[in-house]
């Protein structure tokens, strides 16, 4: 009952910051953006083009586009970060149906791009800070850039470039334009909520099992550790863990901790720059007998 409580504890914040992410991110697009043909980018920004010439609900078409991108992020991301993007996912549409009725926040472009972007911006960085996802360009463009090195950021822009070059032969240069200006000003808000999409994260680790600690990380996130021998004034003898991970990857990264060690002390800090092929991630395998981790003494 205990350890059911705790878990109740972890878990409703994050729960809370994708729930209120969610509403805020479906209020923008519905008020604000849709009204005035303002796409967003990615999935949703697809399921508008859709919408706008089929007539069909765009609350189906965002969640029903996502689906596939989904089931192709459960292989790379785990179970529970599909359970969390399934209802981040199931929300965002649910609320896109419900706010549709509503009557458009203003007529004037610029003042739907800003205000739009803002609140825009603001849902969906909670939605990432609690551990969800509302668009599955998010996913592909992770997979893409551990094969390759490009970084999610210029990938997920490569995609939006697509799509608002669609939306400018089809709704015209200036909806385009006010569609990229929107962009911008929503992933300068995720930045300041959420350390921006492509942000690295360095994590510390300091714990009485580094064996342990860096065997669960490398089987759940394919990340390898650097394990270095330490000694606390009263605690003693401690292992000390660095990894670099992404920022998608860091919810997983503290449940890998409280799971394995809950006594164990974490830093995690932003990460400017990155040299070499670090961040690059290694598919899952099962331990061998040398630990996946890099040891060194001192």
């Amino acid at each position: 009952m205990e350890k059911l409580t705790e878990s109740m504890k972890k878990t409703l914040p994050s729960l809370l910051m994708v729930t209120v992410g969610a509403i805020a991110a479906a209020f923008a697009v519905a008020v604000f953006l849709v009204p005035v043909t303002i796409l967003d980018g990615g999935v949703v920004g697809v399921s508008i083009i859709i919408s706008t010439l089929t007539k069909l609900p765009l609350s189906v078409l965002t969640f029903v586009l996502n689906v596939p991108f989904l089931l192709l992020g459960l292989k790379s991301l785990g179970k529970r970060f599909l359970a969390t993007g399934v209802y981040s996912m199931a929300l965002f549409s649910a609320m896109l149906r419900i706010f549709e009725t509503f009557d458009q926040a203003t007529e004037i472009p610029i003042l739907a791009c800003v205000f739009g972007g803002v609140l825009l911006g603001f849902g969906v960085g909670l939605v990432l800070r609690g551990g969800g996802c509302l668009d599955g360009t998010e996913i592909v463009a992770l997979i893409i850039s551990r094969k390759t090195r490009l970084s999610v950021g210029q990938v997920v822009f490569g995609f939006n470039i697509i799509i608002y070059g669609t939306a400018g032969l089809l709704f015209g240069w200036d909806r385009a334009m006010y569609s990229l200006m929107t962009y911008f000003l929503s992933f300068k808000i995720i930045d300041m909520v959420e350390q921006g999409l492509e942000q690295a994260k360095s994590v510390m680790i300091i714990t009485d099992d580094g064996k342990a600690m860096a065997d669960a990380i490398y089987q759940r996130l394919g990340r390898t550790c650097t394990m270095m021998e330490g000694a606390g004034r009263i605690s003693g003898a401690k292992s000390v863990l660095y990894c670099v991970v992404t920022r998608v990857e860091l919810s997983t990264m503290r449940r890998i901790v409280s799971e394995a060690d809950g006594s164990a002390f974490v830093t995690i800090s932003d990460v400017s720059e990155i040299v070499g092929n670090h961040i690059k991630r290694q598919p899952p395998a099962a331990p061998k007998k040398d630990a996946p981790a890099e040891i060194k003494k001192g």
